[in-house]
């Protein structure tokens, strides 16, 4: 892939692999959402401190996510070719975790991080080992993601932002394009032939998740957010980690601000800790499920894509909600047509 002029522009931060919005900045995003959160009035009845927490990551990560898919759209150019008609009211939303990459994408970019003297190995072995517990038991240990979320501040700390999109692109050559799961990237390219917007929603840095959209050529990504000051990271991060209630919340918002309908909507994660997200879409879809996605999945009718042997690898299928969302991009794009005329 070619290198991008570094020319820097009004507006952008040059990088080694191209130019980086300046007009970003997650710290000013984090500090109003704290501030509104501050002024609610506490009750016992009312949410508690992690829901606050998860709902704060999630405001962020749909402004980070829109903020950086905007500046994309400013970068094209006018003249390209044709695009699918869209379909304005329909989205898909991928976990990337074994459900989009094989493995834990933020230990393979803890490994391309380690390998430039970032962090210690005795770190990734931690970040791994943690990552291992949690697919094994499908739990969160709060003591593992308190200490994993302190280790992965520190050393992003004081560093630039677009340093690590920079860094994020070398990694994902290097480790990550390989471990793509070909059945759930075709599942993607489905969505984007009909139309429709295609997000990854995902734990791991929204800078790092972007990179993988970026590369696979989909809408963009929510992600966790960590606040940044004058282009580089405070060492704090904008509400939480995005898991769980975080994730629903991320998708709800971007779903009202882009003006989609939830139920014309598909969701895929491999992990029942996603079942908030995969609970607001008209489709949900477990992807390489674990035991407890998949029983969840069978109890309500939900379908299930394996790809982790051949034999099931070969089982790819259109869900019912890209059906409908081909169908419904085909009135969208005949209504658009008759507009215009």
């Amino acid at each position: 892939m070619p290198e991008r002029s570094k020319v820097t522009r009004a507006g952008f931060v040059a990088g080694r692999f191209g130019e980086f919005p300046a007009r970003w900045q997650p710290s000013r995003l984090g500090q109003e959402l704290q501030e509104q959160f501050a002024r609610l009035p506490r009750s016992p009845f009312g949410p508690s401190e992690e829901e606050l927490r998860a709902n704060l990551a999630g405001e962020a990560s749909a402004d980070a996510a829109l903020e950086l898919h905007d500046a994309e759209l400013a970068e094209q150019d006018p003249d390209a070719g044709p695009e699918v008609p869209r379909d304005l009211t329909a989205a898909a939303f991928f976990d990337v975790d074994n459900t989009l990459v094989q493995g834990a994408s933020i230990v393979h970019f803890a490994r391309g991080l380690a390998a430039r003297k970032y962090f210690k190995t005795s770190d990734l072995v931690d970040v791994a080992w943690k990552q291992v517990k949690f697919r094994v038991t499908g739990k969160e240990n709060s003591s593992d993601m308190l200490s994993g979320r302190e280790k992965a501040l520190s050393f992003i700390a004081g560093r630039p932002t677009a340093e690590l999109a920079a860094l994020g692109e070398e990694i994902y050559d290097e480790i990550i394009a390989d471990k793509i799961w070909p059945g759930t990237r075709a599942l993607a390219q489905m969505h984007l032939d009909a139309g429709q917007q295609v997000w990854l929603v995902t734990a791991t840095p929204v800078e790092l998740a972007n990179v993988i959209a970026k590369r696979l050529g989909l809408t963009g990504a929510l992600g966790t957010v960590a606040e940044s000051v004058d282009g580089k990271f405070t060492g704090r991060l904008v509400g939480d980690i995005l898991h769980g209630l975080g994730k629903a919340h991320a998708v709800r918002t971007l779903a009202i601000r882009e003006g989609l309908n939830l139920k014309r909507c598909t969701a895929y994660s491999d992990s029942h800790n996603d079942v908030p997200m995969l609970s607001l879409v008209g489709t949900a879809v477990a992807i390489n499920p674990d035991s407890d996605l998949r029983e969840v999945a069978k109890n309500r009718g939900w379908e299930i894509r394996d790809f982790r042997t051949g034999r099931k690898a070969a089982k790819i299928g259109v869900p019912t909600a890209l059906a409908l969302g081909a169908a419904g991009g085909a009135v969208a794009a005949v209504v658009a047509r008759h507009r215009d005329n």
